[in-house]
């Protein structure tokens, strides 16, 4: 018998709250409560837009429309085929985060942002989030950056974030956008300007 609607979405929330995508954890050097999001840990393919939107929606907002906050948005090791949901899942994410919660954003630090998500959000960012949230953004291309913004001792990152920082130091042009941080492109990226190309690739 075909799962009810119901309960295809309690599992989504299941899952979710199993692979901790998101939590809230530690604060900022303003005080401001920490929203943590996993993005490697997104399970992309196993969970709908309105499933997400729901988990969202009773677990993580609540908590959201009380304080300021910030968000860590922890991009380390996204690849379009696992872990990352698509261009208009992302715009529906952001649709439907309430006024309440977002007048309380403070900033969104996005460690390790690809050449490619660089790239994209410079051009069509500030078109797709027309809340603010685009002038809150803030590019974190090491983890020993990120505590110039985030008390360290009050936020867990997974031991693959610090990973990713020791192959920086192996491959510097990372940090300035020269190098694509794609795990299957290892020399000079071909970069590609065309809308067309934006609505179709990972912007890893």
């Amino acid at each position: 018998m075909p799962l009810s609607t119901g309960s295809i979405m309690n599992q989504e929330q299941q899952l979710l709250d199993k692979l901790k995508v998101f939590k809230i954890q530690g604060r900022d050097k303003r005080g401001h409560i920490i929203l943590r999001i996993l993005a490697k840990f997104f399970p992309a393919r196993d969970v709908s837009v309105d499933g997400v939107n729901k988990y969202l929606e009773e677990k993580i907002f609540p908590e959201l429309e009380k304080r300021s906050f910030s968000v860590l948005y922890v991009h380390t090791d996204v690849e379009k085929s696992l872990n990352f949901p698509g261009i208009s899942a992302l715009r529906s994410f952001h649709d439907a985060i309430p006024a309440s919660v977002i007048k309380n954003l403070h900033a969104v630090y996005f460690l390790h942002p690809g050449l490619q998500s660089r790239l994209f959000l410079a051009t069509f960012g500030r078109f797709m989030f027309t809340s603010g949230l685009y002038g809150k953004l803030r590019y974190v291309s090491r983890v020993d950056y990120l505590w110039d913004h985030v008390r360290r001792n009050e936020i867990d990152l997974p031991e693959f974030v610090y990973d990713h920082d020791e192959d920086l130091e192996y491959r510097p042009m990372m940090d300035y956008g020269l190098e694509s941080d794609h795990p299957r492109v290892y020399g000079a990226p071909s970069v590609d300007y065309s809308p067309s190309t934006y609505s179709t690739r990972c912007i890893s």
